[in-house]
């Protein structure tokens, strides 16, 4: 495992300040402050289009931020590297793309990013299994992800997250799609990551079976944050109107960081 240097124990994970960001010609954030402290597990809410999405395409690079400062585990982003300490679940689409795998190979793949000359060691291959347990998909580890379910293709994708044993978690719409039964599964896989002391950013909709985890809510509007604190009452998509999964991309020619997180 490569050495961290040595931090202060209330130096945020994240920091973001001032952030502003386009897609295309269209401001997406303007001037979003977000702070993400160790150990706390923190939901951004909003209507679709309020930029909670591009906020955290923004934190791993996929989005430029075109002003406003970006620090990770107190390192300016322009030089940070250790991308190993960050698991990332993207809104889902596929977990293979129709490439056909197996579902162990597609949490393999997580772990093979970070692993040196890209082969797995003993430990390595520990990490996956216990991933596919906490997300409790080990019976269908050698199944083809074609054959899965939605909410079994996000618990794969999670647990590809997982298999990093992350400091930081960050889910986009990590319940979008997803029915209630395997909402309660990701829910307890949540629940075990935040005990064993990760830090967690989520994009929500709705808090649902993940409420009790919350610590602090940042519910954007317009690209801006109008409340950060206590999770507000009845945030759901009643509460937040304009609910949808279209989602704007970022604007072609715009070239994503290469920061080894799998998309």
């Amino acid at each position: 495992m490569e050495s961290q240097p040595a931090e202060a124990a209330d130096q945020p994970v994240i920091s973001l300040r001032g952030a502003t960001a386009s897609l295309g010609s269209r401001p997406v954030l303007r001037g979003v402050d977000l702070t993400v402290r160790r150990g706390e597990v923190v939901a951004l809410l909003g209507a679709n289009g309020s930029g909670k999405s591009t906020a955290v395409r923004a934190i791993v690079g996929q989005v430029p931020l075109s002003d406003g400062e970006l620090a990770l585990f107190g390192t300016d982003f322009n030089r940070f590297r250790a991308w190993s300490r960050i698991g990332y679940v993207p809104q889902r689409t596929t977990a293979a793309s129709g490439v056909p795998a197996t579902v162990r190979e597609v949490v393999s793949s997580g772990r093979l990013a970070r692993s040196r000359f890209g082969v797995l060691r003993k430990s390595d291959k520990a990490a996956v299994e216990r991933a596919l347990a906490l997300v409790d998909m080990s019976q269908y580890a050698d199944a083809s992800v074609n054959a899965l379910s939605g909410g079994q293709h996000q618990r794969v994708l999670i647990a590809r997250a997982l298999a990093v044993e992350p400091e930081l978690l960050i889910m986009d719409e990590p319940m979008a799609g997803v029915d209630l039964a395997n909402q309660e599964v990701l829910a307890n896989a949540l629940r075990e990551q935040v005990a064993a002391g990760s830090t967690v950013l989520l994009v929500l909709h709705e808090l649902g079976p993940l409420e009790p985890l919350i610590d602090r809510a940042v519910v954007l509007r317009d690209g801006c944050v109008v409340h950060d604190g206590p999770p507000p009452e009845a945030v759901g998509q009643h509460a937040l109107p304009g609910h949808d999964h279209v989602h704007p991309h970022a604007a072609h020619g715009a070239e994503p960081l290469r920061t080894g997180l799998l998309s």
